[in-house]
């Protein structure tokens, strides 16, 4: 089996361009960046289906390596539909935010923005934990915790 360097250049490239521009803070040029991987989905499938061949369906006295296999094919067209669904809908939240804020780019929201600039340092989960502690007291019979809890009396907020 031989591959088309043409076609494993492409596919590179669509790949390179579609990831480019899915990083980017504009929705148009994320659009695009989802279709480039799209293409670039099809041509891989394309490229690794093997040599093209003749016809799917049998005819007798015909060996067996001369039939194409026709799985890639329904791959393709599967992938061509769900990169149309998913194009169309972003088309519908470009539109939307177009509407709402006349902005293709997508805004950052300050309470992400203040969170990121918070200190990394947790100190419920990154506190020292003693290795025998465990979540339940081990002379505390869960039932009649569960009663007391019922009858409400137990202490504490609620």
């Amino acid at each position: 089996m031989t591959v088309n360097i043409t076609l494993i250049v492409l596919m590179a490239a669509f790949f390179a361009a579609g990831i480019y521009l899915l990083l980017e803070r504009s929705l148009t040029r994320v659009l695009l960046g989802l279709i480039l991987l799209g293409n670039g989905a099809n041509i891989l499938i394309l490229a690794t289906s093997g040599p093209s061949g003749r016809s799917p369906l049998y005819t007798a006295g015909t060996p067996a390596e001369e039939y194409t296999d026709s799985l890639p094919q329904a791959l393709i067209l599967t992938a061509i539909v769900i990169t149309f669904a998913v194009t169309a809908f972003m088309l519908g939240i470009i539109y939307r935010s177009w509407v709402l804020g006349r902005v293709d780019d997508v805004q950052d929201d300050p309470e992400d923005r203040r969170v990121a600039d918070q200190d990394s340092y947790d100190y419920e989960d990154d506190a020292d934990i003693i290795a025998d502690t465990t979540e339940f007291s081990e002379a505390e019979d869960p039932s009649a915790a569960a009663a007391a809890d019922r009858a409400g009396r137990t202490e504490g907020p609620r």
